[in-house]
This record gives structure tokens, sequence and C-alpha cells, in this order.
């Protein structure tokens, strides 16, 4: 197995950045993008993190082409008993993403469950309530779902995607070739059509560009519903006199 990622770009990714760098693409456009997913059945072809790392490579190429910069990849059930204390964890992540002086944030989840959706909701909430900075969570297909963009489980647009970002995780030889249950159900666990016949790079690179473009154009609808004067990243510097961790 070969990690393939097709080119995402490093610069625009949190975690490779020095402090120099960030704070250029930041006064730039001062936007965050936050992945999320969970480590979750995906047939027996797609890596176990496929939503979050789809989503992760959605908001890279999103950053690549509008500008901010995208946080790393996070793991974690919206099943959880403790959902109210994870919501509270996400929550106090997003403040920490406004005092590092960021004036929109984004999260995006490749999870689509409602409740993931809802728990990033309730997350940005209160971070958002007292003005400064706007937020917005959905699907990473929310805002572009059409005959070219859509979402499934482990079928033609979640294999579409992962042949596109990483081909080097995809094994379609592991499907076989005999009848595949496509309703979710057991031995399979695919809901969608038959990635076996449906599934390709070139639908995957469509979806993820439709998908990136339309959070960034959301991206952009959002730091301009800010007054003027609150539309720039919001700290002096980032040094150890102004900050230090998320």
């Amino acid at each position: 197995m070969t990690l393939q990622d097709n080119h995402l770009p490093i610069e625009v990714q949190m975690q490779y950045l020095r402090p120099a760098q960030l704070e250029a693409r930041a006064r730039a456009f001062p936007m965050v993008y936050v992945p999320f997913g969970l480590i979750e059945w995906h047939g027996r072809h797609l890596p176990l993190g496929n939503d979050a790392l789809k989503a992760h490579a959605i908001l890279c190429k999103c950053a690549e082409e509008y500008g901010g910069v995208v946080f790393p990849p996070q793991w974690m059930s919206a099943d959880f008993k403790s959902r109210r204390q994870l919501t509270k964890a996400y929550s106090e992540l997003f403040g920490k993403l406004k005092r590092m002086g960021f004036r929109v944030i984004i999260a995006v989840s490749g999870h689509n469950v409602q409740a993931q959706i809802d728990m990033m909701a309730r997350a940005l909430k209160p971070v958002t309530a007292g003005g400064g900075v706007r937020g917005w969570a959905g699907w990473e297909m929310s805002l572009s779902k059409c005959e070219e963009s859509d979402s499934d489980h482990a079928a033609k647009w979640e294999t579409s995607n992962m042949l596109f970002f990483y081909p080097g995780l995809v094994d379609m030889s592991a499907l076989g070739d005999g009848p595949l249950r496509l309703d979710m159900g057991r031995p399979d666990g695919i809901g969608g059509l038959d990635p076996r016949t449906h599934a390709s790079a070139e639908a995957g690179r469509r979806n993820c560009e439709l998908a990136a473009r339309a959070i960034g154009e959301k991206a952009r609808e959002l730091l301009n519903s800010l007054p003027p004067e609150q539309r720039e990243f919001n700290i002096q510097e980032i040094s150890p006199e102004h900050w230090w961790e998320v």
C-alpha cells in the first residue's frame, strides 16, 4: 500500500507551515477550514479514515484556489455517548481559532450523517454569537450537490474521490467480481451505485472541483458579510508575544 495524494498543496496545510507562512496566508484571507470524519467501515476497498481524508483533500483544493488554511483532519464520531462533551471540545477548538485571528471558520464533514453536522453547528454557535467571526458547517457536497457532485457510502462517489486523491489507498480487487449488496447491508456495507462500474478518478476530480469551488465561494460570502473593519486577520502577530498554540 502506498500513500499518494494527487499533489495536495503543502502550503495550505496548517501543520506544515512555519509561523511567517501561516501569518501571510491568514492575512491574505483570514479563513480556516476544519475537516471532520470518523474511523468507519467503507467497504473492503477503501481506507477506514475515508471521510476525513476526503473532506481534508477537498478543503486543501479549496484553500489552494481561494486562500486561507486547512486545519488537520479530525476523526471523531458524533455517535459517542459523550457527544455533549465532544461538542464542547470542538467549540473550544473553534474558539481558539477565532482568538488566533481568523474571521471565518468552515467545518466540513465527509461523514454524511446529519448528527455530525448538527454537532459541528452547535459547536460553532457560541463562537460566532459574539460577532466578529462567521462560521458554517456542512458536508463536502452540501453546496455543490448536482448530477456531477454527490456522496454515498463507499460506492460511486466516495470511491471516485479516493481514486482521484489517494489512488494508492484503493484496492478495487478486494471487491471481487461477484454480486455486491449495495443497500448498506452485510456483508458488503456499501450504499449507492456499484463502484466497480461507476467509480473513476475523473468523476472524483469533477466532484471535488465543484465541491471545493462552492465552499470557497461560501467562504468569500461569509467574509464579505462582516463589516469592513472586521475582515482583517485579528491578531497583531503570530509570535510568542501574541500567540502560542491551538
